[in-house]
């Protein structure tokens, strides 16, 4: 069997308890990292969302601190870091200490985010937001590889800045690109970025990702190629029926389920979720966004559009096992983050979930 590298998707209660303390919310994610560690999961990812309801996490680094000082082999990350919205200097500076606090164990994701009311309540202009991270990208790295800074740039200008400290892997830590559209594919394969997806059906992942590395050879990069990443809703339960049984309360469920784009707190306030109902401005109208729309349509109607589209695998260990094997077959990932907290699928739930997955699924792909 192939082997797969296996990380937890972390959304730390974003739907569950959400009147719990944060002091306790963080504290007990912080035992979840230490648990999924003695499972033998490779990696730990959390995700940055601003204005948000679930934004429990607004800053990867300070969280992720917490994780790396209560680990030790755990690999950690966010998917990603919301570039367009940092200091490209303090940004660099800050997940370098966090690689030194974790002893090289740091994987950098980055990406520009979809949602525009994030960027309208902080001034911050969404339709050059891919323009503004390309600028943060390049200054991240110049910070990491050089001991003086200049630049000068359209959102950006520093004269002689001096960073502290390099990173402590060298010449830095990985650097992962969230790409959707075929810009942002080409991107990544022209830099040589590792690539993720969380997103699109199993059929268009796989097409995606065919033409990353198709571009990634046309480029003639010395190699290894990068490595590939897709996140996916996973629900582990003792045999096929009651996995189903458990999940469906919970993914495409009305009273159980995430809140869409375009719906919950986010609905009720001045700005709301922007200029169009989809949360993505006039960007909405893209083709492959809209096509994403309507897949995410039908993954918010139907619980069994959810498993066909591969958008999650339900069942007994012998049968995500199998899924994941097929899934590895079909889009050829390198790394498969698991996200077990579903909707309000409640704390102990979940738990049964990461426990199973760690202990029958992880070491059949060793």
């Amino acid at each position: 069997m192939a082997r797969i590298d296996f990380a937890l998707w972390d959304a730390v209660g974003g739907y569950a308890d959400r009147n719990a303390p944060m002091a306790d919310v963080y504290d007990e994610h912080i035992r979840l990292a230490q648990e999924i560690e003695q499972l033998g999961f490779h990696s730990y990812y959390v995700i940055e969302h601003q204005n948000s309801p679930v934004g429990r996490i607004t800053s990867p680094t300070v969280f992720l601190t917490a994780i790396a000082r209560a680990t030790s082999k755990l690999r950690l990350g966010a998917m990603m870091w919301q570039l367009p919205l940092y200091h490209p200097i303090r940004l660099a500076q800050e997940v370098a200490m966090l690689d030194h606090l974790s002893r090289g164990r740091v994987e950098f994701g980055t990406g520009i985010g979809v949602h525009e009311h994030e960027f309208i309540r902080w001034g911050v202009d969404y339709y050059q937001r891919a323009a503004i991270a390309g600028e943060v990208l390049d200054i991240v790295k110049m910070v990491w590889t050089q001991d003086e800074v200049t630049f000068n740039g359209k959102y950006f200008k520093f004269d002689e800045a001096l960073p502290q400290p390099h990173p402590f892997q060298k010449p830095h830590p990985p650097i992962w690109a969230a790409v959707h559209s075929e810009a942002a594919i080409d991107f990544a394969a022209k830099n040589n970025y590792h690539v993720s997806q969380n997103l699109d059906s199993d059929e268009v992942i796989a097409r995606k990702f065919d033409l990353y590395r198709k571009l990634w050879k046309q480029y003639q990069h010395a190699g290894p190629m990068p490595s590939v990443w897709l996140m996916r809703q996973v629900h582990v339960a003792e045999t096929d029926e009651k996995a189903h049984d458990e999940a469906r309360q919970f993914l495409a469920s009305r009273t159980g389920g995430a809140v869409p784009v375009g719906g919950g707190p986010i609905e009720r306030t001045r700005i709301g979720w922007g200029s169009h109902p989809r949360g993505m401005g006039r960007d909405s109208e893209r083709p492959d966004d809209k096509a994403r729309g309507e897949s995410m349509r039908k993954a918010a109607q139907s619980y069994e559009y959810n498993l066909e589209a591969g958008l999650a695998i339900v069942g007994s260990p012998e049968t995500v096992i199998r899924k994941l094997e097929e899934g590895k077959k079909k889009i050829g990932y390198d790394v498969f983050c698991t996200n077990h907290e579903i909707g309000g699928m409640p704390d102990p739930m979940v738990r049964n979930s990461i426990r199973l997955f760690g202990k029958e699924v992880i070491p059949a792909f060793r």
